[in-house]
């Protein structure tokens, strides 16, 4: 038996809890078509030690968009990503990156191309600290708070304490307090009862304050050795790409006033574009998303394109 036939199917503790059915659908899947063997770390450590385990097998990550970036993380600092062909079954709510890959969603569907389909060499970012990024990398981060929410649904602690069973308490103790006021201010009259319904339910039904986009900052972009963006330009957000071809797409938003008879008048945001081996942002303390994970804040980070560092079996 070939060693493309022989799996090792390690599925991350997150997918197993969020979607068993799924998992087991990816497992019958699989094991129809080859000799599979199954691994279920239970976190990090043991994650690194199956990927070290893997010999000549097949290497398969049954899991969302943050198992696969650990898969490909941990390869890299070992060394070993440009030898080791991923294979990727997505199951768990974060797949914005794997679809974005071009993995197929479903279980079933993704299953079958890791049997039938072929590895597709794809560049990498890899920054100064040893990060990758597989997809892309934004400046400020896009949907931090969203992040970490999942992040505590997925077992890590929160410090506000503000889930969904609070907020159901929360409520239930309006309701209490609405009955009682109700209750007490019956005989005064229906003109005070509708007064204190009114208060009662605007405090039960506070709505969420809206995101505030984050201000502009002061950033230098270089690319490549030269300055794209100097620090005497406001930035108001900066996206990276591996856009193939060995070089790196990148997109800055600058806020800029505009000249002539229109000075006193503020433009509007300015996209400035650019192509790169190398990109570096440094200036103020910043944080940066790449991929599903938030990093930093930090002074300075280098990003350099990998060509062609890493292969990922997609529908042929």
């Amino acid at each position: 038996m070939s060693a493309r036939d022989q799996l090792l199917v390690v599925i991350d503790p997150v997918a197993r809890r969020t979607d068993g059915e799924s998992v087991r659908i990816a497992k019958d899947v699989l094991g129809a078509g080859a000799a599979v063997r199954v691994c279920l770390p239970e976190g990090p450590e043991d994650f690194t030690k199956a990927l070290a385990r893997r010999g000549a097998r097949r290497l398969v990550v049954v899991g969302d968009d943050r198992a696969l970036l650990r898969a490909v993380g941990v390869l890299h600092r070992e060394r070993d990503l440009a030898g080791c062909g991923l294979s990727v079954v997505p199951v768990g709510a974060a797949q914005t990156l794997t679809r974005g890959l071009g993995v197929p969603a479903g279980a079933v569907a993704a299953a079958r191309a890791v049997l039938e389909g072929a590895e597709r060499r794809l560049d990498l970012l890899v920054d100064d600290s040893d990060g990758v990024v597989l997809g892309d990398l934004r400046i400020p981060p896009v949907g931090v708070e969203g992040s970490e929410r999942s992040e505590r649904s997925d077992g890590s602690d929160g410090v506000d304490g503000s889930d969904g069973a609070g907020s159901a308490e929360g409520a239930a103790g309006a309701e209490d307090v609405s009955s009682r006021v109700i209750a007490g201010v019956a005989a005064e009259g229906h003109a005070w009862l509708r007064s204190c319904q009114s208060f009662v339910r605007t405090l039960a039904t506070r709505p969420a304050r809206p995101a505030r986009p984050a201000p502009p900052t002061r950033l230098r972009i270089e690319v490549d050795g030269v300055t794209l963006v100097g620090l005497d330009e406001p930035v108001e957000g900066v996206r990276v790409t591996a856009g193939g071809g060995g070089l790196a797409q990148v997109e800055v938003r600058v806020r800029r006033s505009s000249v002539g008879a229109d000075a006193e008048a503020e433009a509007g945001p300015m996209r400035v574009r650019a192509r790169a081996r190398t990109v570096t942002v440094s200036g103020a303390d910043f944080r940066y998303r790449a991929d599903a994970v938030v990093a930093g804040p930090v002074r300075t980070r280098t990003w350099t394109v990998r060509p062609l560092a890493w292969g990922l079996t997609l529908p042929r």
